[in-house]
């Protein structure tokens, strides 16, 4: 297992922090950051327990991607910044479309200087859901335009969604978990591998 350096801005604040690969089922750096060897992730069990970490997830500021009533809810530990973030989301969208998957997009803003005020820019915005997606699509232009001034309450929002990240034992984005139509958790840390998808996504 390697290690890796990243840097976490919490807030607006840095504090530099040793973030461990993960061991089978994705492939990807962790954060837009990292080197461009393989970083895979581990489908893990869930921590804390099932109902409580649903709890967390539902109770966060997320932003919605998809139909309210998708038979599956995934949600995603998203920096702007983050470029497997993006290869996530457009990996998605066969199920997105078809209205069998809802993203819901946790922010975060922990890879660059500017990643708390393009999360910001999201956040702020008065519709989330067509600022993420133009946020999207613009992904090789850079993204959002970062927000000209990050309010108090998403600067504790963001802080929040980093603790949250953290204590699920995410070490970087994007930090992937899975609710099936049962209620049951599976969680991925990092870019799924192709042959993954449909275990993630589920059938198409």
């Amino acid at each position: 297992m390697h290690l890796q350096r990243t840097v976490l801005f919490a807030g607006m604040a840095a504090s530099l922090f040793l973030a461990a690969g993960w061991a089978t089922a994705a492939e990807g750096p962790a954060t837009a950051q990292a080197p461009q060897a393989k970083v895979q992730a581990q489908v893990q069990a869930a921590k804390p327990a099932g109902d409580t970490m649903q709890a967390q997830l539902e109770t966060s500021t997320w932003v919605p991607d998809g139909k309210a009533d998708a038979p599956r809810v995934i949600y995603t530990f998203t920096d702007p910044n983050c470029k497997y973030c993006h290869k996530f989301w457009e990996a998605a969208r066969p199920w997105v479309d078809a209205g069998k998957v809802q993203l819901r997009h946790i922010l975060v803003g922990v890879i660059r200087d500017d990643s708390p005020a393009k999360a910001a820019a999201i956040l702020q915005a008065p519709d989330r859901a067509a600022a993420l997606m133009e946020h999207e699509k613009k992904s090789a232009q850079g993204g959002i335009a970062p927000a000209f001034s990050v309010s108090p309450d998403v600067r504790r929002t963001l802080e929040a969604h980093r603790k949250l990240m953290m204590s699920l034992g995410f070490r970087g984005t994007p930090g992937i978990v899975v609710i099936d139509s049962q209620g049951g958790t599976k969680s991925y840390g990092g870019m799924p591998r192709d042959a993954a998808l449909p275990e993630v996504f589920g059938a198409r």
